[in-house]
């Protein structure tokens, strides 16, 4: 008689499935949720600095405005006059064209002491800040104030809201700002 032997092969080992190469949705959203904390945290420091960008590209053109009034004073021995106090039509021919005629005539030799970039300009209002840096308004004119009498300063809360005072300029341009009305953006501080 022959003895036969059936050997069962069973293995108490149990393989693992081959991994996936794709994400859990767990995953998915704890990355999806990290990156919008980031843009959540993000954004008001980024709106921010575009702010600040903007206050200083109207700092910068008051800043040009302020020279070229000097440059004006310097060719002519006298400060242009500007009845409305403000960067109006006529002070932007006055101060930006080469025609001495007309609302020019104070600039007999036809000098151009301003260039100012066409976002700057309006056809209604003259010399103005950019499209933006007022919200609600569209644009507003600068504020131009010239020490005519020699006092060695300028008072522009005189014709604004701003608290400065006896400011020690000749010449001092300024725009109010935007998100404090007692404050000015400009030539000054």
């Amino acid at each position: 008689m022959g003895v036969v032997i059936v050997m069962n092969k069973t293995s108490s080992r149990k393989f693992p499935k081959a991994k996936s190469s794709s994400f859990t949705l767990v995953e998915l959203l704890v990355v999806i949720s990290i990156i919008g904390l980031l843009a959540g945290l993000g954004l008001p420091a980024i709106n921010g600095a575009i702010q600040a960008g903007k206050k200083a590209e109207v700092a910068a053109m008051a800043e040009s405005i302020k020279t070229a009034v000097n440059a004006f004073y310097a060719e002519y021995s006298a400060y242009p006059s500007n009845t409305t106090g403000k960067t109006d039509k006529e002070f932007l021919a006055l101060m930006s064209t080469t025609n001495s005629t007309g609302t020019s005539a104070q600039n007999t030799r036809g000098i151009a002491f301003l260039e100012v970039p066409p976002k700057f300009t309006n056809s209604t209002d003259g010399l103005v800040t950019p499209k933006g840096f007022i919200s609600g308004v569209t644009q507003s004119n600068f504020f131009v104030l010239i020490d005519t009498g020699g006092l060695g300063f300028v008072n522009p809360n005189s014709v604004s809201s701003v608290t400065n005072t006896n400011v020690p300029s000749s010449v001092a341009v300024w725009v109010v700002d935007p998100k404090d009305t007692k404050k000015a953006v400009g030539s000054f501080k």
